[in-house]
């Protein structure tokens, strides 16, 4: 008799155990290429630079200067979150000319996570395709830079920030 109760006392406590366990589910840390391009797409401004020439830093220059016209500084880098990595620079609300396209410049863009490196084609240097190193990426804020350790003699870098509105 007392081992039935022993048992009955036991097989409750055991499933008052078991039922107060939860799963809990951690929220899992967006990846760069989330950051990069949102669920669908993500635009980003560029909205300042800075040049680093043999260790010494010019400070943060206002991307408005890198243009000739008001009309090129409020341009736009698109990045997809397709499976085609598809890439476009296009025209901020102020285009230069009525004539002028949306789509400035069509292309893909790549992401090497092991060493954080971002392949595009980034207009103000290139129209082809060049690797950008990902020092900084958050939802809303994105610092590239580009080594020229490739010329002869040349120590130098530039560093470019972005900002985005949508997340």
């Amino acid at each position: 008799m007392i081992l039935n109760r022993l048992l009955i006392v036991a097989s409750g406590l055991f499933i008052l155990i078991l039922s107060g366990c939860s799963e809990t589910t951690d929220p899992k840390p967006l990846t760069y290429t989330q950051l990069l391009t949102g669920t669908e797409k993500k635009t980003w401004s560029l909205t300042s630079f800075e040049v680093i020439d043999d260790g010494e830093e010019s400070g943060p220059v206002p991307a408005s200067q890198l243009f000739n016209n008001t009309c090129e500084a409020d341009d736009q880098f698109v990045f997809y979150a397709n499976a085609e990595r598809k890439y476009e620079y296009i025209n901020g609300p102020t285009k230069c000319s009525s004539s002028e396209p949306d789509v400035l410049l069509a292309d893909t863009w790549s992401f090497v996570n092991a060493t954080a490196t971002l392949e595009f084609a980034f207009p103000l240097l290139s129209s082809g395709r060049l690797p950008y190193i990902v020092k900084s990426l958050t939802e809303t804020s994105m610092t590239l830079e580009i080594y020229l350790d490739e010329l002869d003699n040349v120590n130098a870098s530039y560093r470019f920030v972005f900002t985005s509105a949508n997340k």
